[in-house]
């Protein structure tokens, strides 16, 4: 049910969808400025890094972090300057060009003048036995991120994109021998990225080949890769002390499509560099318009952008005085008056 203030239907200032990096700074910047934002952060809150083992790449945790736990603090954070969170997936959202927004989930209806989208992307998956069970075990879909816990292991990066010559390129720093497996002779990524990771000694392309289990080792560490041959069937392994799946990201845009715009690849469109789509009071953050970064640290100054970028919204635009809009909008009105 919507919540009601006074008998009336409450809309609240701002209503964030998404709860990762992005989404969780956007609601801390959010809380402080006194907007007391709704977080609707999803069932798997925390977005990627729920699923994340060491994070040794952000700034302020010089011993390293478990992902889980920095998630929980830059909850926490938020919520002690009062945001709030309801810890369930949104289920349809109706998006208005400058009016009030409306977010559902399931049979309840959350309103407000303003909506940060957050929804994050998620790492495209090859869908075969192992590829989940080692997560964090040597399987990992960032190199930038995971890279360096690899030193003088034997690595196979999997996929023929310039995510994966970008991937192979960092990792070959660390990594004692590189693989390259591609399921094609042919690869997606520019001329020059592929001359780059050629060029590297320690990386060898391994095609047409496609990856059909990862293979654990005594210590519940991945320690192989079953592959099969693109046109022969015939199958073989690959000694490997780390994998990565490089085969592209899929915005989680599905909620908004047809009401933002939305690249060829599903990524929301905003007005760089603010976060404004195309629609007044809508913003779009980290991940779900990140083509390039997808880094936490990114993420969390994109959730900066978005907060401000709502805060100033709703301070220039002030509520008509006859609706009611939240316990806190009228502190925005007043101190849009007296400036």
């Amino acid at each position: 049910m919507t919540e009601k203030t006074n008998g009336e239907e409450r809309v609240e200032n701002l209503i964030i969808v998404g709860g990762g990096p992005a989404g969780y700074t956007a609601a801390l910047y959010a809380a402080r400025a006194e907007l007391e934002p709704l977080v609707i952060e999803g069932f798997q809150w925390g977005g990627q890094l729920q699923n994340t083992t060491d994070v040794e790449n952000y700034p302020g945790y010089q011993e390293g972090v478990m992902g889980p736990e920095m998630m929980n603090d830059f909850r926490a954070q938020a919520e002690r300057f009062g945001a709030r969170f309801i810890t369930d997936d949104a289920t349809e959202v109706e998006l208005t060009d400058g009016g009030v927004h409306t977010v559902k989930v399931g049979k309840d209806t959350h309103r407000a003048r303003a909506v940060i989208l957050s929804m994050g992307a998620e790492p495209k998956r090859l869908g075969i036995p192992g590829e989940i069970e080692l997560g964090g075990r040597g399987v990992s879909t960032c190199g930038v991120c995971d890279g360096a816990f690899f030193k003088g292991e034997d690595v196979v990066v999997i996929g023929g994109g310039d995510s994966a010559m970008e991937d192979s390129i960092f990792v070959s720093k660390f990594a004692k021998n590189l693989k390259i497996v591609h399921r094609r002779d042919e690869f997606r990524a520019s001329k020059i990225m592929q001359e780059r990771a050629r060029n590297k000694e320690n990386i060898e392309f391994v095609t047409p080949y496609v990856p059909v289990e990862f293979v654990a080792g005594d210590d519940g560490k991945i320690a192989r890769i079953r592959v099969q041959h693109a046109e022969t069937g015939e199958q073989s392994e690959l000694e490997a002390g780390g994998a990565f799946v490089a085969i592209g990201h899929r915005p989680r845009s599905e909620l908004v499509e047809g009401q933002v715009d939305l690249d060829d690849e599903g990524y929301v469109v905003v007005d760089e560099p603010s976060t404004k789509t195309k629609l007044a009071g809508v913003f779009a953050v980290g991940d779900l318009v990140d083509h390039t970064y997808r880094q936490a640290v990114t993420a969390a100054g994109s959730g900066t952008k978005g907060a401000l970028d709502a805060e100033w919204y709703l301070r220039d635009m002030p509520p008509d005085p006859e609706e009611h809009w939240g316990t806190n909008t009228g502190a925005i009105v007043e101190a849009v008056e007296a400036s």
